[in-house]
C-alpha cells in the first residue's frame, strides 16, 4: 500500500470514530447521553492538551526556531477563533429554530476544527520521529468520540433520524482526510516546513480546548467532574506517549 492510501486510510478510521460517539445518543437518547457530555468533553480536552501540547508544539521547538513555533502556535488559534466566531453568526441569522441554529452551530464548528486535526495527522505522519504518529492519531481518534455525541446530542432535539444523527457526526471529521493529505504532501515537498506545521495545528488545538472543549463541560456538568475527565484524558495519553517513547 502506498503511503498515501495508508494515510488516506488511517485518517478516514478517526473519521469514523467520532460516528461511534453518535451512538450512545442514538441509543440512550439526547438527554442521557448530554448528562455524560461534561465528563466526556473535559475528558478530550485533557487528551487535546497532551497531544498539542507534548506530540505537536514541543517538537516543533526541537526542530524549528522559537520565533517561527510562536508564529505558527498564534496564527493557528487565531484561525481557529476567527472561524468559529464567523460560524456562530452565520447560524444564528440561518437557523430555522433554536434547536436547528444549535444543531448548525455544532455540525460547522466541528467541521472547522476538524482541518487543523488533519493537518496534525498529516504532520505527525510525515515525522521521522519513532511513535509520534501513533501517539497523534491516537489522541485525534479518542476526542472524536465525544465530539461525535455532541453533534448527534444537537441534531436529535432538532428532529434528525438515527442515520442522519450518526452521518453528521461523521461529516463533521470529513476535514481531517484532506488536512492530513494537505498536511503531509507539503511537508514531504518543502524543507524545513515540519516544524510550522506541527505548531500552527498545536495552536489550532490548544484554542480548541480553551474556546470550546472545556466550556462545553463547564456547562454540563460539575467543575469536579470536569476536571477528573480532564485529569483522566491527560493521565491516558501521557501513559500513550510513555508507550511509544514519545
Amino acid at each position: 500500500m502506498s503511503d498515501a492510501l495508508l494515510l488516506t486510510a488511517i485518517a478516514g478510521g478517526t473519521v469514523l470514530a467520532t460516528g461511534v460517539g453518535a451512538l450512545p445518543v442514538i441509543t440512550l437518547g439526547a438527554a442521557h447521553a448530554r448528562a455524560a457530555q461534561g465528563v466526556l468533553s473535559g475528558l478530550a480536552a485533557g487528551v487535546m492538551a497532551v497531544a498539542a501540547t507534548v506530540g505537536l508544539i514541543k517538537p516543533a521547538a526541537e526542530q524549528g526556531s522559537a520565533v517561527t513555533v510562536v508564529l505558527a502556535v498564534t496564527a493557528g488559534a487565531v484561525a481557529l477563533v476567527l472561524s468559529r466566531i464567523a460560524l456562530r453568526s452565520h447560524a444564528r441569522h440561518n437557523g430555522s429554530s433554536e434547536a436547528g441554529a444549535r444543531s448548525l452551530l455544532v455540525i460547522g464548528v466541528l467541521f472547522v476544527h476538524s482541518l487543523p486535526e488533519g493537518f496534525a495527522i498529516g504532520s505527525a505522519f510525515a515525522s521521522s520521529q519513532a511513535g509520534l504518529s501513533a501517539f497523534v492519531i491516537a489522541a485525534i481518534a479518542i476526542q472524536n468520540v465525544p465530539e461525535g455525541t455532541a453533534t448527534a446530542a444537537a441534531m436529535q432535539p432538532a428532529g434528525y433520524g438515527a442515520w442522519k444523527q450518526f452521518w453528521g457526526a461523521v461529516l463533521t471529521s470529513v476535514p481531517q482526510v484532506p488536512g492530513a493529505l494537505v498536511a503531509w504532501l507539503a511537508v514531504e515537498r518543502i524543507d524545513g516546513l515540519l516544524p510550522a506545521s506541527f505548531a500552527l495545528a498545536g495552536g489550532a488545538m490548544l484554542a480548541l480546548v480553551v474556546v470550546d472543549l472545556l466550556p462545553d463541560a463547564w456547562k454540563h456538568a460539575s467543575h469536579v467532574r470536569v476536571v477528573m475527565g480532564t485529569a483522566l484524558g491527560a493521565v491516558l495519553m501521557l501513559a500513550v506517549g510513555a508507550a511509544l517513547e514519545v
